[in-house]
């Protein structure tokens, strides 16, 4: 069984995104070689195929299918339904859906979503709700 993590990539050097951009180039400019690719992106071969078959993109679905969701909403009219409406328009359907009474005119939503035919990256759905207005923090938790 082997073991994958999530990490940021702030904290990773920046070798590793690089490999990332070779490989989608190449399978877009299959006439490229990855001499060529490498030497345009400032790494070395070896760099490249050392890491090539081990670093994903978390948009390539390989992690799971669910995604935990933590919203903070302002408690005004139409701010859940505008979160939702964000959700299904990126083509994922809501599994679980927890919302707390709100205090001091905020509540918590805590979302189980499935994301199996996601249409963007999470990270940009997390960002497009952050941007939903009302919603005060949006936060990934966890992917299975």
């Amino acid at each position: 069984m082997e073991k994958y993590l999530i990490v940021n990539s702030k904290v990773l050097p920046d070798y590793f995104e690089k490999v990332l951009e070779i490989r989608m180039f190449i399978e877009a400019n299959p006439t490229v070689g990855i001499r060529e690719a490498c030497k345009n992106n400032g790494i070395s071969r070896s760099t490249y195929y050392k890491y090539k078959d081990h670093v994903f993109n978390l948009s390539n679905n390989m992690f799971g299918r669910k995604a935990e969701l933590h919203l903070l909403l302002s408690h005004q009219h139409g701010v859940l339904s505008e979160v939702l409406k964000t959700i299904s328009d990126n083509a994922c359907s809501i599994l679980s859906i927890n919302q707390s009474i709100p205090l001091n005119d905020i509540a918590s939503l805590a979302l189980l979503i499935d994301i199996s035919n996601i249409t963007t990256q999470i990270d940009d759905l997390v960002k497009s709700l952050a941007n939903v207005k009302g919603v005060i923090k949006s936060k990934l938790i966890s992917l299975e």
